[in-house]
């Protein structure tokens, strides 16, 4: 069988200004002079909303780093070796929620290096190139986080430690301190996808099965309150439309997909809901229990045109916690 991997579009042109070479998912869309380099300052211990359920973070130095895209891949790999062998990786990706803009994953299970590397090389377009997406790594013991965004900019935060073993990766790569370091998010600048995906090569992967494939492999969560139900903002949401994309194991062993859609009045109760609605249809004896691979809100319009109907705009309709629809994406067989 051949191996699952990935492949960008090669009819994608990519960009190139001077000496830097910017990833093919995100490019300037204006004259500007790129500078590859860094920025450094220092941040105290505070405990602040980025470190979400971890424990508070320590005195650490913070690097942003600009660097051309066909040496990006090389520094993250150096840079990824400072880490333990053991550590948890992170995963943002532009989603399709109408009222979140990034889908933010982190694995609270610690995970080898290694397997991080083996997942990095397997899909490097969709983690180097594509510009929709971001990922990166966090340990505790010594604190190391490195996050490259969809711009490709490469964020380190190092506790004091190991300032200098970082910063002799970054003279490993000529990169130099400055105040002005600029890459595509320093001028006007588009984002795209840039994957390819053929119905003739079923090896290619596009970003909805990768990010499913990564959530297994690295145990990756979502990383919003379940029992909530807010948008970007922290504003409440109430009962919202969801289309749930459910995997359960066919008949052949094969992974068998359904779409469900339902409205919820939070992440937990309508995958749920979409569970429920699952095992309201098959043997539960001979199956595994369905597990919710993906679950997006959806605005009035679109999910009225899901359901067959005409747009209205009108979430009246849609107030209570109900099962709407579901329909199988794969045979029994899977």
């Amino acid at each position: 069988m051949t191996p699952e991997r990935c492949e960008a579009d090669p009819t994608i042109e990519r960009v190139a200004v001077d000496e830097m070479v910017f990833p093919l998912g995100v490019y300037p869309i204006e004259p500007m002079e790129p500078k590859q380099g860094y920025t450094l300052e220092f941040e105290s211990a505070d405990g602040d909303d980025d470190s979400g359920d971890w424990e508070e973070w320590p005195d650490r130095y913070v690097y942003d780093i600009v660097i051309s895209a066909e040496r990006l891949p090389g520094l993250v790999q150096s840079l990824l070796a400072l880490m333990p062998q053991r550590l948890y990786p992170i995963l943002d990706v532009l989603g399709r929620d109408a009222f979140r803009e990034i889908d933010p994953y982190i694995s609270y299970e610690r995970i080898g290096l290694d397997h991080m590397l083996d997942g990095l090389i397997r899909f490097r377009d969709f983690f180097f190139e594509d510009g929709l997406i971001g990922f990166g790594a966090m340990s505790d013991n010594p604190f190391l986080y490195i996050f490259v965004d969809e711009h490709k900019i490469v964020t380190v935060r190092a506790e004091p430690q190991i300032k200098d073993r970082v910063e002799s990766v970054l003279r490993a790569f000529e990169l130099k301190e400055r105040e002005d370091p600029a890459g595509a998010d320093a001028v006007a600048h588009e984002h795209r996808a840039v994957l390819r995906v053929s119905e003739d090569r079923p090896d290619l992967l596009g970003v909805d099965e990768i990010v499913e494939r990564l959530r297994d492999d690295w145990r990756l969560l979502l990383n919003v309150d379940p029992e909530q139900n807010n948008d970007d903002r922290g504003r409440p949401l109430g009962v919202t439309p969801w289309r749930c994309l459910v995997r359960t194991p066919g008949k052949s062993g094969m992974g068998r997909y359904a779409e469900v859609l339902v409205t919820a009045s939070c992440l937990r109760e309508a995958e749920d809901l979409a569970v429920d609605s699952i095992l309201a249809d098959m043997d539960v004896e001979q199956f595994e229990e369905p597990l919710v691979v993906a679950a997006d809100r959806l605005g009035p319009k679109e999910f009225t045109r899901e359901l067959g109907g005409e747009p209205t705009g009108d979430l009246s309709e849609f107030g209570q916690s109900k099962i709407w629809a579901r329909r199988w994406l794969t045979d029994e067989t899977g």
